[in-house]
């Protein structure tokens, strides 16, 4: 029988006026894997925050069986900003020992592409402090993985991460025997780790069996049975109505239950749910020309991300961009969106950019900076436009439009600088497809959305006719959004994938498995004497007491670096002395792995 882990008994959470959960029960128990859904803003992280103990219910309690240990990712990390990557992902362990641990290089080469972190300057020895939201959150995930732990709480772990990260996290999270609870708005990956689903909505959380795709299936038939019983109880809802409606002289004798019963039918009709209606935004037509590149090279600086590069992209096609970090995704996005603004005017370094006369671009790149924030909801909308065509003589106005995607009235006046992240990129994506553009350009435009959210902006997309290049790591949305899949594989060339996602996966393995450097051919055997054996083993024990000093030794130099940060020429000398210490560590160990083999 699997061992209860924690318990939540008739929880309540409460922000202001607004009630995020009300008298929640739930449990987790060993071998659990459980994806935690719902909108922005429904208590998902609350939850969460309570299961971890960071957080306490305003009533109800939360109990943890003694012993549990827990390993929580939040959205903010607690890592020290003058540390270095080794101090907080290693800790004091030598070389030689934590080389040796193949948890330990599995994550590693999953989280940041090797042992010896390609694209961190100083590898394990670069300071924390410069390093960006990203970097930061991949080493606060490694240093939570390589620990043991019996329950796994995680806000997120996929930010940051690409195609190939996410894949490597799942397939990791699978073989681990730790139980898990995971908020995420990645479809794919809830589906290949969650073998549970809690969906938090208005207060309450739904329990299902599976992953997503489970989930959908079970909360259809759920919605199905209720809207049965709502429709029949609307039936009876509107025959009591008219009854009420009859004649004011028939009314004064109607018996009290009937009255009192018809009011009850009235009183618990739920609100309308917000969504988004299926809208015609892009009325202009597109020529045969889109965007034509004739031999085009892309740079960013001193650096060529794609060369010699020819590509049509045509009137209604959607393709789907993935590629490795830095690979140039975006700069071939500002590349063309830089021609469609000057009318092929401005050109790439070389080559040719050819823009259709028709094309009306709409961007979203990934910041939303271009947002004002002290802007109302509704005035950055107008902003764009007052009303908007949708064809056989509809239109609707900026008002109407913003609740169509969950701005309340209310919500169309709080200020922009008020909203959420993914509020901001909601009113983001509204403001660029109100200027009915026929070619669109998403760069990340997952960031931040809840996946009903999601869903609703993917049922928009199903009947927008024009072109679009879509930039995302959620595999999901790549594949139910796009019908090609382009990758920039880091060899500065653009390659289609008929298999999609899949082949871009296996293709990246291939480079990185023929990148790495060829084994050494095994040693021809020869015959090793006792006495041989004998020195080897003496001479490890003797280079294991000198890793030994040489820890202590590096442990004390990083002390007094931290002591004496304020005195650069010190921190000089110091920092000379541990590189030089370093260097000498590696040596030994190196040495350490030879004789290994020979004892």
């Amino acid at each position: 029988m699997a061992v209860n882990l924690v318990n939540v008994e008739a929880v309540s959470k409460v922000y202001g006026t607004r009630t995020l959960l009300d008298g929640i029960s739930l449990g987790v128990s060993e071998g659990d894997r459980i994806g935690v859904v719902g909108r922005n803003g429904d208590g998902k992280t609350t939850l969460i925050r309570m299961l971890a103990k960071l957080e306490e219910p305003d009533s109800g309690r939360v109990t943890q069986s003694g012993g549990t240990r827990m390993g929580v990712l939040t959205q903010h990390d607690s890592l020290d900003p003058t540390a270095t990557i080794r101090h907080e992902i290693i800790g004091d362990m030598a070389d030689h020992e934590w080389a040796g641990n193949a948890k330990i290089r599995d994550v590693l080469t999953g989280l940041f592409g090797g042992l010896d972190l390609p694209g961190f300057g100083q590898g394990l020895d670069t300071v924390i402090g410069p390093l960006s939201g990203g970097e930061r959150r991949r080493i606060a995930l490694a240093k939570l993985l390589i620990a043991e732990q019996d329950l796994l709480v995680l806000d997120e772990p996929t930010n940051h991460l690409d195609v190939e990260g996410i894949s490597w996290l799942a397939g990791h999270l699978q073989a681990r025997r730790s139980a898990l609870v995971c908020v995420t708005h990645d479809r794919w990956f809830l589906d290949q780790v969650c073998t549970r689903m809690w969906d938090v909505q208005r207060g309450s959380v739904y329990e299902y069996e599976g992953g997503y795709s489970d989930y959908v299936f079970a909360r259809a038939e759920r919605e199905r049975i209720a809207a049965t019983e709502e429709a029949k109880r609307q039936n009876l809802m509107r025959k009591e109505l008219a009854w009420l409606r009859r004649g004011a002289p028939a009314r004064t004798s109607k018996p009290r239950y009937r009255i009192e019963a018809a009011n009850e039918l009235i009183a618990d009709v739920p609100e309308p749910r917000d969504k988004s209606e299926l809208m015609r935004f892009a009325n202009a037509r597109l020529g045969k020309t889109v965007f034509d590149l004739e031999n085009v090279t892309v740079t960013a600086g001193p650096k060529t991300l794609l060369k010699h590069l020819t590509w049509h992209l045509g009137p209604g096609d959607r393709v789907g961009l993935v590629g490795v970090n830095g690979a140039g995704k975006t700069s071939l996005l500002r590349a063309l969106a830089e021609a469609a603004r000057t009318q092929g005017e401005t050109q790439p370094a070389s080559g040719e950019i050819t823009v259709g006369k028709t094309v009306r671009l709409a961007y979203l790149s990934q910041e939303v900076g271009e947002l004002d924030p002290s802007l109302r909801v509704l005035e950055a909308v107008q902003r764009v436009r007052d009303r908007v065509d949708l064809g056989k003589g509809r239109e609707m106005t900026a008002g109407q439009l913003c609740e169509q995607f969950g701005f309340t009235k209310e919500k169309q006046w709080t200020p922009v600088g008020d909203l959420s992240g993914g509020e901001r990129r909601r009113l983001q994506i509204l403001r660029l497809l109100m200027d009915e553009p026929n070619v669109l350009f998403l760069d990340e435009p997952t960031n931040d959305l809840d996946i009903e959210t999601l869903t609703q902006l993917e049922d928009l997309l199903d009947g927008w006719p024009g072109s679009m290049i879509v930039i995302s790591h959620d595999r999901f949305f790549i594949e139910r959004t796009t019908d090609t899949v382009m990758a920039l594989l880091g060899d500065a060339s653009l390659r289609m994938l008929p298999r999609g996602l899949d082949e871009y996966l296996e293709r990246r393995q291939r480079m990185i498995e023929a990148a790495a450097p060829a084994p050494a051919p095994a040693a021809a055997a020869k015959s090793t004497s006792s006495g041989d054996s004998r020195a080897a083993k003496k001479e490890l024990q003797k280079i294991e007491r000198q890793l030994n000093k040489m820890s202590d030794r590096e442990t004390n130099l990083h002390a007094q670096i931290a002591e004496h940060s304020t005195d650069y020429d010190k921190v000089a000398k110091l920092d000379a002395e541990l590189r030089e210490l370093i260097s000498e560590r590696d040596e030994l160990e190196m040495r350490w792995l030879e004789l290994a083999e020979e004892a």
